[in-house]
């Protein structure tokens, strides 16, 4: 039977004020939960080769599509898609299964959002394990002005906040190509390309590297933007300098046992050479693939992930 055949049933799940499309898995190891986070442009179906292991083990598996993606809500204000409603959503969860706290994972823009978490509700975190994205230290300035300064008007996390709706249009024109070309590895090195990447991606006939999915995988993410449109989704990267506002007054250190998973050969995302500042109980560990870690590494992560988890146990 095949991994899309195998993927569990969602149900619909009422929470901070939106309903999440939720897939679960362990039902019988109540009291043990783990929640994992997708990034963009993901979907909960990401997770398809941890799900099994992860309830094999002795997990209670949650695994939301979050706001804006799936057949979960997409609220049409912007702001509805900050961090206090992301990790709100998460809260929601964890009370709609009576759990007081869980143990949390992210990739990409789900470590964002976990990170986010873990500094606004720290009671409810009991361990964080994020892939690609290290935590991002607050600075001074505004994260989409800073990254305009040093990235330009270009710069897709810019483009998304500054033209609202152009890339949109785009991506939801051209789903099926955009997807196929983003989901690739070893992709070999270009130099930059003028304008602005997905955009670039959703318009290119020939994609680089090697697929990391089958054809029939990737028809789940693509039925999946095709019914909800990508302005949900993008929605998230035009609240970043308003997620920067509501942390101000937030202690920036995280305590809980944190375990961060880099791809060596991510060009999305840049190691943090502060981790350890910030997140001062985290263990690093490298694997050597691109940015989809979890999809292109599957058996490494889940070894890598239970052999922390195990190590964590506080007898």
């Amino acid at each position: 039977m095949s991994i899309t055949t195998d993927f569990p049933k969602p149900t619909m799940v009422a929470v901070n004020g939106v309903e999440l499309e939720v897939f679960e898995a362990g039902q019988e190891n109540v009291g043990n939960p783990i929640v994992l986070c997708h990034g963009w442009p993901e979907h909960a179906f990401s997770w398809r080769y941890q799900i099994p292991v992860l309830a094999e083990a002795g997990y209670h598996v949650i695994v939301p599509n979050q706001r804006g993606y799936g057949n979960s809500s997409c609220p049409s204000e912007v702001s509805s898609y900050d961090i206090e409603h992301l990790s709100g959503d998460l809260i929601g969860l964890l009370d709609h299964y009576g759990y007081e706290d869980a143990i949390f994972v992210g990739h990409d823009w789900g470590a964002m959002v976990v990170w986010g978490l873990t500094l606004l509700h720290p009671d409810r975190v009991n361990k964080a394990i994020n892939l690609s994205l290290p935590y991002q230290e607050r600075g001074e300035k505004p994260w989409i002005e800073f990254m305009e300064e040093i990235f330009g008007e270009d710069f897709y996390f810019v483009h998304f906040n500054r033209q609202p709706g152009v890339a949109d249009a785009i991506l939801d024109k051209n789903t099926s190509r955009f997807l196929r070309n983003i989901f690739r590895k070893n992709v070999p090195p270009v130099p930059p390309q003028p304008g602005m990447m997905m955009i670039n991606l959703a318009e290119t006939e020939t994609p680089l590297g090697e697929a990391i999915m089958s054809d029939g995988d990737l028809d789940v993410f693509i039925s999946a933007y095709k019914a909800s449109g990508f302005t949900g989704s993008i929605n998230w990267y035009r609240n970043l300098d308003r997620n920067w506002h509501l942390l101000a007054g937030v202690n920036p250190v995280i305590q809980q046992p944190a375990l961060m998973i880099y791809g060596n050969r991510d060009t999305a995302v840049a190691k943090s050479e502060t981790l350890s500042t910030f997140v001062p109980n985290v263990d690093v560990i490298n694997l050597d693939c691109g940015h989809w870690i979890q999809q292109e590494k599957p058996e490494e992560v889940n070894r890598v992930i239970l052999k922390w988890l195990t190590k964590k146990v506080v007898i």
